[in-house]
């Protein structure tokens, strides 16, 4: 089984965390900004988005339809839960996280690494620093209020809804932007936890390798 896509994606790395959770050994095959596509991935995702998934004669791309065939072949432990209301509660958090904090949080990452450091070409510096400053902290301020005492987002145990809302701050902790600890020190600790879990820490460990190389080989392309 293979997942493409780099797991500097807050989406591919809902779907490779989601794997790892429920004991399914996938394959992860890089491709991204900069790389020649795969053949075998334009054929799972037509329109090159990152996740995909090849299970034998099997392709889907999408990483909530990836999450949805993960539970489907492999029930437990489940990622979604059945009980009606937590089901829509972990739907919703999912949804909040794909639709409205990935692509916030990705207007800082895009313009300052993935356009200079892999597309050859200068970010938008000035909707980095409108996203940083005035966009995301009113959505950490609601994350913060909406964690339970228990440290999961639905029904005491973890759940896509963690996966999906842990998984961008990954991304914006390589460079440097974490949730202000005096301001919000609930999702502070709560993403301590998530990102400490073996699923998140593996992958987090892998993708500061990736970031520390890439930024010397940006250095040395400036200093030529």
């Amino acid at each position: 089984m293979i997942v493409f896509g780099s797991s500097l994606s807050p989406y591919v790395r809902k779907a490779l965390v989601s794997a790892a959770e429920k004991g399914i050994e996938v394959e992860n095959r890089i491709t991204g900004p900069g790389s020649q596509p795969d053949p075998e991935f334009v054929a799972c995702s037509p329109f090159r988005k990152i996740p995909a998934l090849k299970d034998g004669d099997f392709q889907v791309c999408d990483s909530s339809a990836i999450v949805a065939y993960f539970e489907a072949i492999r029930p437990e432990p489940a990622l979604i839960p059945a009980d009606a209301k937590l089901r829509a509660r972990t739907i919703w958090y999912e949804e909040f996280a794909d639709t409205i904090l990935i692509p916030t949080g990705a207007r800082v990452f895009f313009n300052r690494v993935v356009a200079p450091r892999f597309l050859g070409r200068p970010g938008d510096e000035a909707a980095a620093d409108k996203a940083e400053r005035e966009e995301l902290p009113p959505l950490f301020d609601w994350i913060e209020g909406e964690i339970p005492a228990s440290g999961f987002m639905v029904g005491g145990a973890l759940t896509l809804a963690d996966i999906a809302i842990a998984s961008p701050f990954a991304t914006l902790a390589h460079i440097g932007l974490r949730p202000d600890p005096t301001r919000t020190p609930k999702l502070v600790a709560y993403l301590e936890a998530m990102h400490a879990r073996p699923s998140f820490a593996r992958l987090i460990e892998t993708e500061t390798r990736f970031m520390a190389a890439t930024a010397h080989r940006s250095l040395e392309k400036t200093t030529q």
